[in-house]
């Protein structure tokens, strides 16, 4: 993500950012001057930015050439000076490798230096604090429906609004493309600082568990933090749920938040709201829960809680949104808005891309279709169950992403097959992993459920959604079909060769195409 910067802020001294994190500048040479009190030269070094990309300095930039799993930053040390960077945070390993390179240039050096690159951010982007409300949302489903969700409320509310997450960021009314959920250090502050700068007076940003466990949010504290749920995912990375969860419990301390909302209608929830070390107001179906979720067939809800009884409806379908717009309405309240306003914009209907959105155009012979990002076990089940009270058939697309965590691929296939009257497995970013490797795994958890649902493999994903076009229009008008795992994703990546490819814009035109007489 190339996000905007603020325009306004003084430069930073580097003998200042080095005493920060109790470190000393270095030069090529070898003079080493400690930042306190430091000499001419070092003194007259300031900075306006800070970057991780060397691609993308900008003159007076401090570039952060940190240790890559490939190669190490400082490699590309010479580029980033010749787009104008002033100086270098690094390691030891970059220090030898500039010195050999025989790059003169002012050098903080640290032993761990993404662990300092949010404080060296904030300190030069002047974000410690904000100067904005910030709500930081968790979990492993729901972060980007609820985001949408808090964002149209406060809108509603006459806030001036930012939105960082994984389908896009947004300053006030500027949209820019996520490249990640959850930006890297310096963009973050960076954007954060623009904010301020551009009179946006809440932002709400998704925070993953990469970002926790990378250092990316680092100098942050958000004014309430949420959590939604936790399930398998992420496992490529984590190893284990018990790490997964002290990821994402990392963001309810007070280093990074001031209070928290927290799901507790799983076990994790209710193990992060025993153990916050902030204060926590709880949101379930559970009787125990500070604010309780009424059980209806319907989308219509109440919500009470002390002094606070709220009638409530989600705009998206499943009983999960249901939990994703209470945990909305409850931060608002935390936030400080009246119970009366909060019943009021909640009702905005959110456009949440790739979110149990229908993409069914006028015409589709009285087929359905639907696109969700649902890519683990628990999102699948929940987004077939919620589609399955208004289908007379459900026909689901499935495939499960490459080079990530290989263990939920089965049980997504059992969730499909458990759910649906046809579950046809296909691929979804193969990466660099063999794509009939991944089907193999899927087609096997699918075949595992006893019952009637069909499982067909269709490779190719664009003929997969053809095919499950088909297949719905033999069951008739009513029948669903559900192309699930990539959501709002506009590419298919495949041998690290990404090609455009949009699931709403397939199943749409297959449609389009059935109801005129000539599928494609």
């Amino acid at each position: 993500m190339v996000g905007p910067r603020p325009t306004s802020l003084p430069p930073v001294a580097l003998a200042d950012i080095a005493e920060a994190i109790g470190a000393v500048v270095a030069f090529s040479g070898d003079e080493e001057i400690d930042s306190v009190g430091g000499s001419t030269k070092e003194i007259s070094v300031v900075v306006t930015g800070v970057c991780l990309d060397s691609r993308r300095v900008l003159p007076g930039d401090l570039y952060a050439a940190l240790p890559g799993a490939i190669t190490h930053g400082a490699r590309f040390a010479a580029g980033a000076i010749d787009r104008g960077a002033v100086a270098l945070l690094t390691d030891d390993a970059g220090e030898r490798l500039l010195r050999e390179a025989g790059i003169a240039i002012p050098m903080v050096v640290v032993a761990d230096p993404r662990s300092v690159l949010g404080a060296v951010s904030a300190q030069v982007y002047a974000t410690a604090p904000a100067g904005l409300a910030l709500v930081g949302i968790t979990g492993t489903n729901g972060k980007t429906t609820t985001a949408y969700l808090l964002d149209g409320a406060l809108r509603a509310l006459g806030r001036r609004t930012g939105l960082i997450g994984t389908v896009e960021t947004r300053v006030a009314d500027e949209v820019i493309k996520s490249s990640r959920t959850t930006p890297e250090a310096p963009d973050l502050h960076a954007l954060l600082a623009t904010m301020r700068e551009r009179d946006v007076d809440t932002c709400v940003m998704e925070v993953s568990s990469h970002a926790l466990t990378l250092h990316r949010v680092d100098g942050v504290i958000y004014d309430v933090a949420v959590f939604t749920n936790l399930s398998q995912d992420h496992l490529d990375m984590h190893r284990t749920m018990d790490n997964y969860f002290a990821a994402k419990a990392s963001l309810f301390t007070p280093e990074r938040a001031r209070r928290a909302v927290v799901c507790i209608d799983d076990d994790w929830g209710r193990r992060l709201a025993a153990q916050s070390a902030i204060p926590v107001v709880t949101v379930g179906t559970d009787s125990t829960a500070d604010y309780i979720l009424s059980s209806t067939l319907d989308q219509n809800f109440t919500l009470s809680g002390v002094n606070v009884n709220l009638r409530l409806t989600s705009a998206l379908p499943g009983s999960f949104n249901k939990t994703n717009t209470a945990l909305a309405a409850v931060t608002l309240l935390e936030l400080g808005y009246p119970s009366a306003d909060v019943e009021r914009a909640v009702l905005t209907d959110p456009h949440v891309p790739g979110r149990m959105e229908r993409v069914t155009p006028p015409d589709s012979a009285g087929l359905v279709g639907v696109v969700d990002y649902a890519h683990t076990p628990e999102a699948v089940s929940a987004a077939l169950e919620a589609l399955r009270p208004q289908a007379s058939h459900l026909v689901v697309v499935l495939g499960a992403g490459g080079d990530r965590d290989q263990g939920k691929r089965a049980a997504m296939g059992s969730a499909a097959a458990a759910g649906a009257d046809i579950v046809i497995v296909t691929d979804d970013n193969p990466r660099s992993e063999d794509p009939a490797t991944i089907r193999a795994a899927l087609l096997e958890g699918a075949r595992s459920v006893s019952g009637s649902a069909r499982i067909l493999e269709v490779a190719d994903r664009r003929e997969a959604i053809a095919a499950a076009v088909t297949e719905a229009g033999a069951f008739g008008p009513g029948a669903v079909i559900a192309v699930v795992g990539k959501g709002h994703e506009t590419g298919q990546e495949v041998a690290g060769v990404i090609e455009p490819f949009d699931d709403s814009v397939e199943l749409r035109s297959e449609l389009q195409a059935y109801a005129a007489g000539s599928p494609s």
